[in-house]
């Protein structure tokens, strides 16, 4: 059961884009976008917060060609997947980049 367990995450929110699909060398297929999601609650002064994050989402196959053709920007979104992080070095610049790869979705 563990095993199941092992690198997933859940999201619900709603695109920041349009998704953005290319095709590799090798005809395979790449989707690429961006999920905002929202947290709102009061802090310890009982001011209301609201603390935004954005997910950078990366799909392969078949699942990128369906998130291309049924996705779009402002659409409410449930992405169920795995975190992948990066790093490489840009203009002699260290740049650390986290992303999921969606497995599933569900528009909602």
């Amino acid at each position: 059961m563990m095993n199941v367990l092992r690198n997933h995450v859940q999201l619900i929110g709603q695109l920041g884009k349009n998704i953005e699909l290319r095709q590799a060398s090798d005809g395979t297929y790449l989707a690429r976008g961006v999920l905002k999601t929202r947290e709102v609650y009061r802090d310890d002064a009982g001011e209301k917060t609201v603390d935004t994050q954005w997910h950078k989402l990366v799909g392969w196959g078949t699942i990128a060609e369906m998130m291309h053709a049924t996705l779009s920007e402002g659409a409410s979104v449930a992405i169920q997947g795995r975190l992948v992080h990066r790093t490489f070095v840009q203009n002699e610049r260290k740049v650390n980049w986290t992303e999921v790869v969606v497995r599933e979705f569900l528009q909602m």
